[in-house]
């Protein structure tokens, strides 16, 4: 799972008022690499909770995003790239995605996350 796709990702469970960012414990992350397109994540940055970003990227073991980012630094081809690689080329392959509310674990296999939830958080 990129971090992208974790970025749009809440907990829909009945009731829960506070369901993002999901809190990423990490068993397995691996990095694959995807062609860089600096229009996509110029276009991308305005649709991205950028602080859940970094502290995503962080859990997962990279460290390089700057806390805060402003449209500005879109013209930086540094910051640029290490956008790039956190958001695009960090996947978890394994973990869990936890509810930052009720505590509720979602698991991910294969990269893949099940948010599927049982017939009591409908």
């Amino acid at each position: 799972m990129r971090l992208l796709t974790h970025n749009m990702l809440s907990s829909n469970i009945k009731g829960v008022t506070n369901g993002f960012p999901l809190r990423i414990e990490v068993e397995k992350v691996v990095e694959k690499s995807v062609d860089f397109n600096p229009d996509f994540l110029k276009n991308m940055f305005a649709k991205i909770e950028y602080k859940a970003l970094v502290e995503a990227s962080r859990i997962m073991g990279y460290a390089e995003l700057p806390d805060h980012a402003e449209p500005s630094m879109l013209e930086s081809d540094d910051f640029l790239r290490k956008f790039h690689h956190a958001l695009m080329e960090l996947h978890l392959e394994e973990g869990t995605l936890v509810c930052p509310e009720t505590g509720r674990k979602f698991p991910v296999n294969k990269g893949v996350p099940n948010m599927l939830l049982h017939e009591d958080e409908v």
